[in-house]
């Protein structure tokens, strides 16, 4: 399967778009069982998430297994109409087989072993572990292949949240392994991370090992790989337990993504090829300037994950988690907003963590569908208000999101991009990606996001944030698009260095030169706080260059410092298309205006609407569906012609949005088809 074949809507088992969660029964009496899924019921959930971290029920000590309880609430969730994701319960380890083999606990870098009694205390490398999680994934498919109401497989739990990279010998020598399999001789490996340097070459494989704390800094290759082969060997386990489902068990596999600002570890490009459904896990983090942005980039990459298709929301909060320095709860309506937000970016199936609030534990802080306040409670009436709201929005399943601009995303370049030894400490690939996402969120310009190298022939504008490593072939796809008529923007710190984190040398942006008519001999980080005035009356921070226009025309330039006349900001004519750079950090009000000046000069106006009002279009082969999300406190207006699906109403110019509310409008004089997305994940070249 791939994640274009397996519908979302045929997880609910009645067609309609999913609304669920995780369930917990484990945590709770017999007779609390019967009140759940008559709530259930009434809000409206048809799948829930069971057997997450299950192990320590089913398999209570080595080879004995309990699947008394297990088989009770599968039937009873099956005989209420509702289905059921099925864990495979691996993703925390039993106390008996940490006490049994404490060597399968990971290490960190300084080389302490980590102690059980949290999650996810198991070394992605240690066979010890695998074969354990094996057999107990063999009797649960054995069990449960053919059972009628699983209607999705659920490997492990958020893989690598907490146990991505670790230290330890076993993992020494996996990785070992693995760069044998990469570079073939200690000659080419030698000469990809450039151990001439330091006195490093290696003259036997053994003397490699993960980039543990050293008394200077690492080398930055042997950082990049060790990210590479850790995102890789979490990437065999998930196929390790898929194969064994399959062996079992028709029934779509998946895991659950963490596509959020505070996870990095995975490289969910080369996953999502082997995932039957794209699900993903996500928060809002208020230790972001703007969480609500987030949210929206967060949603469009998973739905660049998903090759366009609909994908799953496998979590999300009714209000708070617990896991931040300040857990913030959610206001009223804004659970609806950040739901339908979700659901207006590609989902076609909403879940929470969790169903009922735990009472005990870590996470009894954290918001649930049910809430300890239980049924009398402003949350409660909002998961029902929104399982209604599903219900009238079911025509929208299988539709997809309609964008004319691509953003170049790569979990890679992250990884190089915040290494040590950088020009400056203060110059953050996230920061870059989400500064100039938001730019064109607020513009309107709704996005693809793609991995590098992937074909933009089908977008009008493509923007590259931050891409301070490229493939040549990567550059070249960029090129020859705007080649081609194509308009790109590009922006600092990008096209530095090849795959082996080797500079392009001849001077910066290297691998970007040719196609922004550009050349910097030198760059000129600022000082926190510290600010250079610019000709368009903004000012520039964190990062300036000494820059030479090589047939580009200057936008923006110095006005102060010893860089006064030389250009911030430029566009180049590139065979019929133009290519822009921004070679500082522009304030958001001046980035906006030029990115909306390059995505008019691609003929891109975006969904004109006022601020605070979010407006995305998903379209199908009848009908086009305009959602409007008011973030705003006051009441805005949207011109459409068509009919509003939460209130029933036709609409024969203008649409009403409340304060907080969420309106959608079906319009049968569907919108063009303008989404340029023609090949996926799995069309893209990786090592």
């Amino acid at each position: 399967m791939s994640p274009s074949t397996t519908p979302v809507t045929a997880l609910s088992g009645n067609g309609k778009l999913v609304y669920g969660c995780d369930y917990n029964p484990e945590q709770w009496d017999r007779e609390v069982w019967q009140e759940d899924v008559l709530l259930m019921r009434q809000a409206g959930v048809n799948l829930v998430a069971v057997n997450i971290f299950g192990w320590a029920e089913l398999e209570g000590s080595p080879g004995t297994y309990s699947f008394e309880r297990l088989d009770e609430i599968l039937g009873l969730l099956h005989a209420n109409g509702i289905a059921v994701n099925l864990g495979t319960g691996t993703s925390s380890t039993p106390a008996w087989l940490t006490t049994l083999h404490p060597e399968i606990l990971p290490q960190s870098a300084s080389g302490t072993r980590a102690w059980p009694g949290g999650r996810q205390a198991w070394c992605p490398s240690s066979p010890l572990y695998r074969e354990h999680a094996l057999r107990l994934v063999q009797e649960v498919a054995r069990r449960y292949g053919g059972h009628p109401a699983v209607r999705l497989w659920h490997v492990s739990n958020e893989l690598g949240c907490h146990n991505a990279l670790c230290y330890c010998d076993v993992s020494a020598a996996a990785f070992r392994g693995w760069l044998i399999d990469r570079y073939g001789s200690l000659d080419a490996l030698n000469k990809a991370w450039g151990t001439t340097f330091w006195s490093q070459r290696y003259s036997d494989w053994q003397q490699l090992l993960p980039p543990r704390v050293t008394v200077s800094t690492n080398n930055p290759m042997q950082v990049l790989d060790f990210h590479r082969f850790s995102s890789d060997e979490l990437l065999g386990y998930y196929q390790s337990e898929a194969e064994v489902l399959r062996q079992h068990s028709s029934i779509p596999v998946t895991t659950n993504f963490m596509v959020a600002a505070h996870v990095r570890n995975q490289d969910y490009w080369s996953w999502a090829p082997h995932m039957d459904v794209i699900a993903n896990d996500h928060y809002l983090d208020h230790r972001l300037d703007s969480p609500t942005m987030e949210l929206a980039f967060a949603a469009d990459t998973t739905r660049g994950l998903a090759n366009g298709q609909p994908w799953l929301l496998m979590e999300h909060s009714t209000s708070a988690v617990n896991w931040q320095p300040r857990n913030i709860a959610k206001g009223p309506g804004e659970m609806l907003r950040n739901s339908l937000a979700h659901l207006a970016r590609g989902a076609d199936g909403l879940c929470f963590f969790q169903w009922r609030a735990s009472v005990q534990g870590s996470e009894k802080f954290h918001s649930a569908m049910l809430p300890h306040s239980g049924t009398d409670s402003r949350i409660w009436r909002e998961v029902v208000e929104l399982g209604g709201i599903l219900d009238k929005l079911a025509e929208v399943g299988g539709t997809t999101v309609q964008a004319e601009a691509a953003l170049v995303f790569s979990w890679e370049a992250w990884w190089a991009y915040d290494q040590e030894s950088h020009p400056s400490s203060d110059v953050r690939y996230l920061d870059q990606v989400h500064a100039i996402y938001k730019a064109l969120w607020e513009a309107g310009i709704t996005v693809d996001v793609v991995a590098p190298g992937a074909d933009l022939s089908g977008y009008k504008l493509a923007v590259v944030p931050g891409l301070y490593l490229v493939r040549e072939r990567e550059a070249g796809v960029l090129a020859e698009y705007v080649r081609k008529g194509g308009h790109a923007v590009v922006t600092y710190f990008s096209g530095i260095v090849d795959e082996n984190e080797r500079v392009l040398a001849g001077g910066y942006p290297g691998a970007f030169r040719s196609l922004l008519g550009i050349r910097t001999e030198e760059f000129f980080p600022l000082a926190p706080g510290q600010a250079l005035a610019l000709d368009n009356g903004s000012a520039a921070a964190l990062w300036t260059e000494a820059l030479r226009l090589e047939g580009a025309e200057a936008k923006v330039c110095f006005v102060e410092g010893h860089l006064t006349g030389t250009a911030a900001v430029t566009r180049n004519r590139h065979g019929s298309g133009h290519a822009w750079y921004i070679g500082t950090a522009l304030n958001p009000a001046a980035l906006r205006d030029v990115v909306t000046e390059a995505a008019g000069g691609a003929g891109i106006t975006g969904l004109a609407s006022p601020e605070g009002l979010e407006a995305v279009v998903r379209a199908g082969t009848d009908n086009s569906y305009v959602f409007l999300i008011n973030h705003s406190e006051e009441e805005h207006k949207y011109a459409v012609q068509g009919h509003e699906l939460i209130v029933g109403e036709d609409v024969s110019s203008v649409v009403a949005v409340p304060a907080g509310a969420v309106r959608v409008v079906r319009t049968s004089r569907p919108l063009p088809q303008t989404t340029g997305r023609t090949t996926g994940p799995k069309d893209v070249e990786s090592d």
